[in-house]
């Protein structure tokens, strides 16, 4: 979950964030032999910046290790509509997709998210992204895997395992989303519904 800024326990600063995401650049290339036939698709909305920085990340590992791609197409994939949950959860008005190039066919789609938590989101994601068309295959790089799993899904690349108890919120605050620095922290989720 994305918000401008939070109180609570600070698990992640800026540097331990990028630095997560410079790791999770060399695992995708080192994965997928390259990033050549890479796709980021960023689920809104923490989702869309961390997709944009693991671009940069990616495009700097690449030249690192010789390749000659630069940074992966990076679009967004809007989720909103496919939710299990819109009767429990207020409805965030829905936010275009955009998808980068003709089609996936033939392209690895990397969905990025900031947190996984139940895997109803990403399930909503891959059934949003089943109607769009057919990748050759689908992974998952999430900032962070809190555990709580409802659904059998399993992120590719983790930024950091954080075990929590249900009754804490994992936050995300990103400059791009208007928190004055980059972090993650764990807060009470009473706390965070103030």
């Amino acid at each position: 979950m994305a918000a401008a800024q939070s109180t609570g326990k600070q698990i992640l600063g800026a540097a331990e964030i990028q630095r997560s995401l410079v790791r999770i650049a060399h695992e995708i290339l080192e994965r997928n032999r390259g990033s050549s036939s890479l796709v980021l698709l960023g689920i809104p909305s923490a989702g869309v910046p961390l997709a944009h920085r693991l671009a940069a990340a990616l495009e700097v590992a690449a030249k690192e290790s010789g390749e000659p791609a630069g940074a992966p197409p990076v679009g967004t994939l809007d989720i909103t509509m496919y939710r299990d949950d819109l009767g429990r959860h207020p409805i965030r008005v829905p936010q275009p997709t955009r998808i980068p190039g003709e089609s996936l066919e033939g392209r690895t789609v990397i969905l990025v998210d900031d947190v996984l938590f139940s895997g109803r989101t990403i399930r909503a994601a891959l059934d949003a992204l089943g109607a769009i068309g057919r990748a050759d295959a689908v992974q998952l790089a999430v900032l962070v895997d809190r555990g709580h799993r409802e659904l059998p899904i399993r992120a590719d690349y983790v930024g950091k395992n954080l075990p929590t108890s249900r009754s804490e919120k994992v936050v995300v605050s990103l400059t791009e989303l208007g928190a004055d620095a980059d972090a993650v922290t764990i807060v009470d989720a009473e706390e965070a519904t103030r």
